[in-house]
């Protein structure tokens, strides 16, 4: 994996780690500059869009082949820039998405567009499930390496999938191939609470993702 931004900014300047570095919120990350969030929601009640069919915004943000139901179908997407750099893309994916509850089944997908190292994405999803107050430290120290299987290294171009099993716990896949499974609803909902809760330090991307924003 390449490196992330090299410049003359020092990453320490940032108070806090924000949204797993450059995959969740890359301009706290890394100065704590705001973010752009740049995307558009798909109507609720949308033609249910098979894997074969996806085209436009999705069509690098589709969920493995092993995870996408026949009636599953993208809520929103968007893109996180740091002062005009592209940080990443992402998309929230449901089925029956005119219904949709943050602690139903989906699948968040996340196409990287800089590179990242395993040990900041884990850091820092730690440090916002902490931020959130949803998870105690002896909860912290038992998930950390889980989330290291999770997420391994990763470079431009890199897609990685979290799937919310409803009452279950979550599976993570990179690309095609799954890393973990974690069973453990209460992992589950703190880790996409990092992008779904109303705290997320990018509320303009989590309006996207779930389609209730028009702006972009």
């Amino acid at each position: 994996m390449c490196t992330i931004m090299k410049s003359s900014m020092p990453l320490e300047r940032a108070g806090s780690v924000a949204l797993l570095a450059a995959l969740f919120s890359f301009a706290a990350w890394a100065g704590g500059a705001r973010a752009e969030v740049s995307g558009r929601p798909v109507s609720a009640d949308a033609t249910p869009v098979l894997l074969e069919r996806v085209t436009g915004d999705y069509v690098d943000l589709a969920p493995p082949v092993s995870v996408l139901g026949a009636d599953w179908e993208p809520l929103g997407a968007g893109e996180l820039r740091w002062f005009g750099f592209r940080v990443y893309r992402a998309a929230l994916w449901a089925g029956h998405p005119a219904a949709w509850v943050d602690d139903g089944d989906f699948a968040l997908v996340i196409r990287y567009q800089r590179a990242i190292e395993s040990s900041r994405l884990v850091q820092a999803s730690l440090d916002e499930m902490r931020r959130l107050g949803l998870a105690d430290e002896e909860q912290l120290s038992r998930w950390q390496p889980l989330l290291a299987q999770a997420f391994p290294d990763v470079a431009a171009g890199d897609r990685i999938t979290g799937v919310n099993r409803a009452g279950r716990g979550a599976a993570f896949y990179f690309g095609e191939r799954p890393t973990a499974q974690i069973d453990d609803p209460d992992f589950a909902q703190a880790f996409f609470a990092i992008w779904l809760d109303e705290r997320t330090r990018e509320p303009g991307l989590r309006a996207r993702l779930t389609g209730q924003s028009g702006d972009g």
